[in-house]
């Protein structure tokens, strides 16, 4: 008897802290978006925070629909890269990261010529705190693996 209650108590003991995958730590799965619906919330967010014209939306949207195509390319480059097995040397890193910085060089020069002084410079702080916020998650992530 007492080993049958033992048992029982046992079972509870480990149901109890048994935990569900649903639970709170869990995360929800985002649902994927396309890029124009990327770029679509984007503009949104952009406009309603830099508080921009229909001008200004017209040009920030194309923009970003020309580094999205961008992005995309270098995305199927680089898994052609990864499809052949081959590792990248370090030349074509550097000039990966090159290519990467200019871009992101144009890009910035491309929205000082799109934004008065005032969005310009609220925009590169939200870049920042973007940039912040992004950091901190990678190190958690790494924390937590």
């Amino acid at each position: 008897m007492k080993k049958l209650i033992i048992a029982a108590m046992l079972f509870v003991g480990i149901a109890s802290f048994a935990q569900d995958a649903t639970g709170s730590d869990a995360k929800p799965q985002r649902e994927r978006m396309t890029p124009e619906q990327r770029n679509d919330k984007q503009l949104k967010k952009l406009t309603s925070e830099l508080n921009l014209d229909a001008n200004q939306q017209a040009q920030v949207k194309q923009l970003l629909a020309d580094r999205s195509a961008k992005a995309e390319q270098f995305k199927e480059a680089r898994m052609a890269k990864k499809d052949s097995n081959t590792k990248p040397t370090a030349e074509e890193k550097a000039a990966f990261k090159k290519q990467m910085t200019d871009e992101v060089a144009a890009n910035d020069a491309k929205m000082k010529s799109i934004l008065n002084a005032d969005q310009y410079t609220k925009w590169k702080a939200i870049q920042e705190e973007n940039k912040d916020k992004f950091k901190e998650k990678m190190k958690e992530r790494r924390e937590n693996q």
